[in-house]
């Protein structure tokens, strides 16, 4: 592969994704940067057929891209374009920075991307990478209490548990103390079996009373470790002739196999095809991580057609996605220093 096939290859994609037509060899000709004949053209595009990177859909058509073309023209050859200041105060404007809490925060992300690119946006925090504020047991009938979970997010989770017997308002007021101490600041996804054996087993006379509530402390971190996906924008895809309606009702329905594809996504940008194991053919999925404080806590997530303008699109990806992992850090640090404070 030589600069010159691989700018062929470019201009090929390039012109595929402004036309949707293929693409032949006298339109690659006319290109400002290719200086040589069609016939060499030719030649190349035909190479870059049994290189894999192109394919004709008819015997007299041109060439149009294959997954493995566009994948290498986003790594290696897609121009870098970056986002005017008017575009990035419009997606400030639609992200409101100062939404009340971090859901309605990523809720209007995944809408404004959404809106603006025409295509699905898929939305993914999850809890776990949060790190728990609050542990607390409250009585609600004999031998009945809730257990509460709150995160630094503002998350909560909840959970009923039956004992044996009614606890006293001093073995109530320890576990209260006994959580707060022992897993006020901690993260969620690393709470284990083993920590909570140790909490358990330090815990000396009320081992054996507040045991059961543990378990129970362990049944809600289990329960925010759960991701779960919100799609916006969907009438977009089905509404699309050059995708399978079928085949996205299909893929929206599988919200367990999106959470666990966007969660094997968490570690940087990626883009994903159809020959990727989605159930939508002809389509791709561009996955940006957000992160709280340096870790990954979720994902922001775009699905379209394959013929996809990646080069404007991903730029609005990173940026929401920066963005967003801007304002959770700047939560955290706020909620770490009112926690150094009140201790």
């Amino acid at each position: 592969m030589d600069d010159r096939k691989l700018k062929i290859l470019a201009a090929v994609v390039d012109e595929y994704i402004r036309t949707g037509e293929p693409v032949g060899s006298k339109v690659i000709a006319s290109k400002p940067g290719i200086k040589v004949s069609s016939a060499t053209i030719r030649n190349d595009m035909a190479l870059l057929e049994q290189l894999g990177y192109l394919e004709q859909p008819h015997t007299s058509a041109g060439r149009v891209p294959t997954y493995a073309g566009y994948r290498l023209y986003i790594e290696q050859l897609m121009p870098r374009e970056t986002l005017s200041s008017e575009e990035m105060e419009m997606l400030d404007s639609a992200l409101d920075i100062d939404s009340p809490t971090e859901e309605v925060l990523i809720e209007n992300a995944s809408k404004a991307l959404a809106e603006i690119t025409h295509c699905a946006a898929v939305s993914n925090i999850s809890p776990r990478f949060s790190v728990i504020a609050k542990v607390d047991a409250v009585p609600t009938g004999r031998h009945m209490y809730v257990l509460l979970m709150i995160t630094s997010s503002g998350n909560i989770q909840n959970k009923v548990c039956r004992l044996e017997f009614d606890l006293t308002h001093e073995q109530l007021d320890f576990f209260k103390n006994y959580m707060t101490e022992r897993l006020s600041g901690v993260s969620v996804d690393s709470l284990s079996d083993v920590m909570i054996d140790k909490l358990a087993e330090a815990m000396g006379a009320y081992t054996v009373t507040l045991s059961p509530l543990l378990k129970g402390v362990m049944d809600l971190a289990r329960s925010f470790m759960e991701s779960d996906v919100t799609v916006s924008g969907e009438r977009n895809l089905i509404e699309r002739s050059d995708i399978s309606t079928s085949d996205v009702l299909k893929f929206l329905e599988q919200k367990g196999e999106l959470a666990r594809m966007i969660d094997d996504s968490f570690s940087d940008l990626r883009v994903m095809f159809g020959s990727d194991g989605m159930v939508i053919s002809n389509s791709s999925m561009i996955m940006s991580p957000i992160k709280r404080a340096g870790r990954t806590a979720g994902a922001l997530s775009l699905i379209g057609p394959m013929r996809l303008d990646y080069s404007k699109m991903i730029p609005y990806l990173v940026y929401l996605t920066d963005k967003i992992s801007e304002i959770l850090t700047e939560n955290t640090e706020e909620y770490r220093l009112i926690t150094v404070d009140d201790k």
